[in-house]
């Protein structure tokens, strides 16, 4: 597996309000954009656009 590190600061906003992150590691990352998925577009969608890139990976343990 490779070591992967991330520097970045994300700033989300919406009408009802706002959020920053500072990611560190692509899971935290991941959680991040999951939530915001959510946030956006609701639990099913969310749901269906991870489904969607889980199923690219069909050997993935």
């Amino acid at each position: 597996m490779a070591v992967v590190s991330i520097d970045a600061c994300i700033k989300a906003k919406w009408p009802q309000g706002q959020c920053s992150h500072s990611p560190g590691s692509p899971e935290e990352l991941a959680i991040i954009a999951i939530d915001l998925l959510v946030k956006e577009l609701g639990n099913q969608a969310a749901q269906s656009f991870v489904g969607q890139v889980l199923a690219r990976y069909p050997d993935q343990p």
